[in-house]
């Protein structure tokens, strides 16, 4: 741990949470805080459980990601992912995201790793694949410019593998399974439940690399400095996180309740996220390689962006301790 001194959109996911029994009574006062994020990722459990507690006069969650951080009310926000208009105190996404946007928003402020997903590549062994290395000249379903495209790119450098040794197909996360089922490619990368899906569906034909200590998605919740310095915003804000560390050790130790809520938020059924979990841990903490991983990111980043890489001192205030040092100190 770093060291502590001190709607699916906008109407579908509110209105789901929003008809959740409240658990904890208001203790912050004003609007409610307004969190953005997937609807439809098994990272955003922990962040709905907490919503869910918060009840609705203390949060609302909307489908969004990083961008609404940065967007009036009402403003369509940017990206590849569909995101709600409106704008949003917290913002649950992964770091890759996360650094893209704080090219141009450098007041983006990390505030706490909620999840680490543990990704997997997905593969056909009758497409001849026995072992990492056997990659090479396949066809692989990738969803560029995602974690999961930085999570491929990573496994095949650490096997020796040149990017342009493999066939990368651009597909969408639903389209994945299919794609991979009826052979249209040989394997397949990308965050859960897609891979437990790929997996499920090709039973003993399937095979699967991962190594965490290569990659691991780290999930995070993001605000920037002028909401951490609006005292009435920052309050909400570390209630808030303080409600998404407790409910991190639900997604732990009695998982049960959040896999229902997942399970509403993104229409997967909730076997398949139940299968899904043990591909994830809940930290809700700073991990003390935050900023050596934020590097490696932003290298990779700064190539696909063709722009020098920020450097080390210059992504370090992207993490900002101190809400999560207040939310635990009391």
């Amino acid at each position: 741990m770093l060291k502590r001194i001190a709607a699916a959109a906008f109407g579908l996911v509110a209105a789901m949470l929003a008809g959740c029994t409240t658990i904890a009574e208001p203790t912050v006062s004003g609007a409610p805080i307004k969190v953005a994020g997937r609807h439809d990722v098994m990272e955003i459990g922990p962040v709905l459980l907490a919503v869910q507690r918060a009840g609705p006069r203390r949060a609302i969650f909307f489908s969004g990601g990083v961008d609404n951080l940065f967007k009036a009310e009402g403003e369509a926000a940017a990206g590849g992912f569909d995101h709600a208009p409106g704008n949003a105190d917290i913002a649950a996404q992964a770091a890759t995201q996360a650094l893209r946007a704080s090219v141009d928003n450098p007041d983006l402020r990390i505030i706490l790793t909620v999840t680490e997903g543990l990704y997997r590549i997905v593969a056909r062994r009758s497409a001849g694949i026995a072992t990492i290395a056997d990659l090479r000249g396949k066809r692989i379903g990738i969803f560029e410019r995602t974690s999961a495209a930085l999570f491929l790119d990573r496994m095949l450098a650490d096997a020796g593998i040149a990017n342009d040794e493999v066939v990368r197909v651009p597909l969408r996360p639903r389209e994945m399974e299919p794609a991979l089922r009826e052979g249209e490619v040989d394997a397949i990368a990308i965050w859960e439940p897609e891979a437990e899906r790929a997996h499920a569906a090709l039973g003993t034909d399937a095979i699967e690399f991962a190594n965490p200590r290569v990659y691991r998605e780290l999930y995070n919740l993001n605000t920037t400095e002028r909401a951490l310095n609006d005292p009435a915003r920052r309050a909400r804000i570390v209630a808030f996180v303080r409600e998404v560390v407790s409910a991190a050790r639900a997604a732990r130790d009695d998982p049960e309740a959040i896999w229902q809520l997942v399970a509403q938020s993104s229409g997967y059924p909730v076997p398949l996220v139940a299968a899904s979990w043990r591909h994830h841990r809940f930290p809700a903490d700073l991990p003390e390689d935050l900023l050596d991983r934020l590097v490696e990111e932003e290298a990779w980043l700064a190539t696909q962006s063709n722009r020098p890489p920020r450097t080390r001192d210059q992504l370090s205030r992207l993490i900002d301790t101190s809400v999560l040092e207040e939310a635990l100190s009391r």
